[in-house]
């Protein structure tokens, strides 16, 4: 049975093992690692990571923006993150609660060797900045610089992957990491597109201040056929078939008007695939075809949606037409 949402495989796995949680049925899954997570700044502050020795020893190659190359003397120890910015961006500054996206190359700092980069992959990541939901030596590496700039972060293993290691990435619990990482622009948190005209029969949205929907489903039987609607539109690229995209969403059972998953007041904005196979085809032909910014509301008959296995665990089953409010917030 597929999953719904489901996470991208490549980029996106390894951001699970970056928040030290293994893979869970939807993006709502609460992330172990809160229960070791250092103290940080509060949300919308930021402090500042110093440089060192470590970190500005690394000679680092290839411009930003591309797959970098790095070298430096192997091994490396430090007590905590080192951060040296490569190059300044132009953007608003990175804080605690921000979400972004960013690219990087990860080296293990024993042997010198890369084990990881998501330029290899096709796919950047949209992150929370926050050590609750990723390492904490990422937060240091890109907490308090300008969005769209480059830097190098060497992490100590308590800041990384702490006693587990990374099995799958070759890193042992010992093992100080380099990333060069390239930060993207900040993704906002809900969707800023203009508002249209609502459209008949479709259940209705208000938003809290926050920008949380509140999901009016009618009494009447919902449509046989895949209905989509937009609620805002939005003025950023058009996201194309197969494509990731970063979305807020809340999903309801049309039948008992029940919320079974959503980001907000979770996780946050989760990435997905709009790829075959990633996620069911209902959720995925509401974002195909839309501009970042928009915000759709989808009704999702059952042969879209979990087709005649239902989803027992979030309480859908064969016969049940799903309905999703999403807000499409980035696409790569």
């Amino acid at each position: 049975m597929r999953k719904l949402p489901v996470i991208f495989a490549a980029s996106a796995a390894l951001a699970l093992t970056l928040a030290g949680c293994a893979g869970s049925p939807a993006p709502s899954s609460t992330p172990d690692a809160s229960a070791t997570a250092a103290p940080q700044a509060a949300a919308g502050s930021c402090t500042d990571t110093p440089s060192g020795a470590a970190s500005d020893s690394i000679k680092v190659t290839g411009d930003a923006g591309t797959k970098a190359g790095a070298t430096f003397d192997a091994p490396l120890s430090v007590d905590a993150t080192q951060r040296t910015v490569l190059a300044k961006g132009q953007g608003d500054t990175i804080n605690i609660g921000d979400l972004t996206s960013v690219n990087f190359t990860l080296f293990n700092g024993t042997s010198g060797k890369e084990v990881f980069s998501t330029y290899d992959s096709g796919h950047n990541l949209s992150v929370s900045v926050d050590q609750n939901k990723i390492l904490a030596g990422i937060v240091k590496g890109i907490e308090c610089v300008p969005a769209n700039s480059r830097v190098v972060a060497v992490v100590p293993p308590a800041e990384a992957f702490k006693d587990q290691g990374s099995q799958n990435l070759g890193i042992t619990a010992t093992d100080t990491t380099v990333f060069v990482i390239d930060i993207g622009d900040i993704v906002p948190s809900r969707a800023t597109g203009a508002d249209q005209p609502a459209q008949e029969g479709m259940p209705t949205v208000a938003l809290a201040d926050d920008g949380t929907p509140t999901v009016t489903i009618p009494d009447t039987d919902p449509s046989p056929d895949l209905q989509i609607s937009v609620l805002k539109k939005g003025d950023g690229p058009v996201v194309q078939a197969g494509a990731d995209v970063t979305a807020q969403y809340q999903g309801l059972v049309w039948g008992s008007k029940k919320i079974f998953d959503q980001s907000w007041g979770k996780n946050g904005p989760s990435p997905f695939s709009t790829a075959d196979g990633a996620t069911i085809p209902g959720f995925a032909a509401a974002i195909v075809g839309q501009t970042v910014g928009s915000q759709v509301i989808v009704s999702i008959p059952p042969a879209q949606g979990y087709a005649d296995k239902g989803n027992p665990g979030a309480g859908i089953t064969p016969t049940d037409t799903l309905v999703f409010v999403i807000d499409i917030l980035a696409t790569s």
